[in-house]
């Protein structure tokens, strides 16, 4: 029998997708999470993509809920003290006179 190639289908959903838009840019997330942006198909800040309905897409913008905002869900930007560490300045150069 000779083997014939066939182009493969797309993975049967039942129509289900979630829209995504990346929100906040990556760069200073741990590299667990902008490797998760990443895997999910985002390039650019405000890009918009249609994902699959599935626990593991579902698992996945959980993990970056702070910089993916998805469609019929509220996106809250985090405020700057959240994620921030405020550090006190040292007073050791002040307290010396110079």
């Amino acid at each position: 029998m000779a083997a014939t190639k066939t182009a493969k289908s797309p993975e049967k959903t039942d129509g289900k997708t979630l829209t995504a838009t990346l929100r906040k840019s990556p760069i200073g997330a741990k590299p667990s999470v902008k490797a998760t942006v990443q895997s999910l198909g985002f390039r650019k800040m405000n890009q918009t993509r249609e994902l699959p309905d599935n626990p593991a897409v579902r698992g996945m913008l959980k993990a970056g809920d702070f910089l993916v905002a998805v469609e019929g869900e509220p996106y809250l930007r985090p405020e700057r003290s959240r994620y921030k560490i405020w550090r006190s300045r040292s007073d050791k150069k002040h307290k010396r006179g110079n």
